[in-house]
């Protein structure tokens, strides 16, 4: 993304932010808690999270942290956001909770380290005019993760035009993927508009990029 698109969704979300409050899972783009714990649902499907490092790129508040919490124990947590204001109500909220690190930065361009889970949701949903930034994306995540990948997307099927947000197809996504791993899995149904992807490393498969 360019200067100018990443400084649109920040200027996007500290709208939301006026208009939904601060910590709002509205402030974060989302409709309402329903359909960002229904993500969630979809993406812990990946694999067992126990005693795993997780990396949340697009993290917000660190919702997903303690969405995880719930279901999963002796994980190491990291959250990247490129929002100053979501990083530092994530960091208030966490303050002291071990294995839990926040970082401001922009994950399209900051060198991510190696974990065992990377999890992207709603990441790769802000509208780009390079076509190829999704893939390149999608690598880069897959490339850091040593156990697998999951991330959601809008749904190109029913999912209308709009300005900021942009809908995928979701077969053009899976064949990629396909590329990367030989174990991809496709989630949906879960929201009308939404997909979610599971690409697990293939343990003969060295780091790929396009």
């Amino acid at each position: 993304m360019d200067l100018i698109e990443k400084a649109t969704v920040m200027h996007y979300h500290r709208h939301r932010i006026t208009e939904f409050k601060h910590g709002t899972v509205e402030s974060l783009g989302w409709r309402g808690e329903h359909s960002q714990q229904a993500r969630y649902q979809a993406l812990i499907k990946v694999a067992n999270l126990n005693g795993q490092s997780i990396l949340d790129v697009g993290c917000g508040y660190g919702d997903l942290k303690a969405f995880l919490d719930l279901h999963f124990s002796d994980f190491d947590y990291l959250g990247i956001d490129q929002m100053q204001e979501f990083i530092a109500e994530a960091r208030n909220r966490y303050e002291g909770i071990a294995r839990t690190t926040f970082f401001q930065s922009d994950f399209s361009t900051a060198e991510l380290p190696l974990v065992d889970i990377v999890f992207a949701s709603g990441a790769l949903g802000y509208r780009c005019r390079n076509k190829s930034f999704y893939i390149d994306m999608i690598c880069k995540l897959y490339n850091s993760a040593q156990v697998a990948l999951a991330f959601n997307m809008l749904d190109k099927r029913h999912f209308p035009q709009h300005d900021l947000l942009v809908a995928h197809d979701r077969e053009e996504i899976l064949a990629f993927c396909q590329v990367l791993s030989s174990r991809v899995e496709c989630i949906e149904g879960y929201l009308e508009d939404d997909f979610t992807v599971l690409v697990h490393r293939d343990i003969v498969n060295s780091d790929l990029s396009v």
